[in-house]
Parts: structure tokens; C-alpha cells; sequence
């Protein structure tokens, strides 16, 4: 099994082992959720995307999302200085927390991917209301990686 990994608010690859016989590239537009209203009674909701392409060898595409910076998938956190904004990431909706499989999270899985085309995965992102944040821009790392 060869891993891609790739930090999604730098887009910067890390690593990934390839195979003459089979290879997949990754790519990522990060979840912007723009201004957070204090005073809002909903939630902040953005998406960003996740795009693989396999060759013709590649099944079993599985696509995972660490904590980031908070180490925990219940809530993850954008950070500002010492301020925090707690957010998640979700995989079909917002029903299922997008995580490693652990804990109660779930993994974007494709069987049989298309072969030579670009697969385009929506990611959910979501910020709770009634958090008491200052003003300013908050941010976190996720590490996405893909197994084929």
C-alpha cells in the first residue's frame, strides 16, 4: 500500500512512495469559512475539495484527514495566538466526521476508481455557533492522505 500525504492549508506534498505499476496524484482546495459572526445563531458552514488520479492498477482509494493541530477529532481547532475556534471536517455532509477511521470518524473509501480521471471529493467544513473569539485570522494545518 503507497501513501500520499499532503497538508491541506499549505499544499505542500510530504511524501509518497510510487510504483511503476501503479500511481495516483493528489491535490486540495483548503475549507475557507471566511468571516465568523460571534453573534450568529447557526453555524459557519464552507467546503474545500479533495482531487485524486489513479492509473489503471489503483483500487482500494482510501482518503484520510488528521486532527491538525488539536490532536483530537472532537473538536478540531483554528488557532489564532492563543485564541481558539473550534471546527470540523466532514466526509457526505455533515453527518460523519472525516478522520482516520478512529474514534467514531470515517475515511472517504472508491473501490474501483475511474481510471485516468480526475475524482473530485467535497469536503464539509463547519464552525459551531456561540464561540467567544476575538477578531482576527485563524488557521490549522489537516494532513490528507491517500492510500491506493
Amino acid at each position: 500500500m503507497t501513501c500520499l500525504r499532503l497538508a491541506v492549508v499549505a499544499l505542500v506534498l510530504l511524501g509518497g512512495a510510487q510504483r511503476t505499476e501503479a500511481s495516483c496524484t493528489l491535490s486540495a482546495t483548503p475549507v475557507a469559512f471566511g468571516p465568523y459572526d460571534v453573534f450568529q445563531v447557526g453555524p459557519t458552514d464552507s467546503t474545500g475539495t479533495i482531487t485524486y488520479r489513479c492509473n489503471n492498477n489503483d483500487h482500494g482509494i482510501r482518503i484520510a484527514i488528521s486532527t491538525g493541530t488539536s490532536g483530537t477529532f472532537t473538536n478540531r481547532t483554528l488557532k489564532n495566538g492563543s485564541e481558539n475556534l473550534q471546527y470540523n471536517l466532514f466526509y457526505g455532509g455533515f453527518a460523519q466526521v472525516w478522520g482516520d477511521g478512529t474514534g467514531g470518524t470515517t475515511t472517504y473509501f472508491q473501490h474501483n476508481p475511474p481510471n485516468n480521471q480526475n475524482v473530485v471529493v467535497t469536503v464539509y467544513g463547519r464552525t459551531p455557533a456561540g464561540q467567544d473569539v476575538g477578531i482576527g485570522s485563524y488557521a490549522d494545518t489537516v494532513v490528507v492522505t491517500l492510500e491506493y
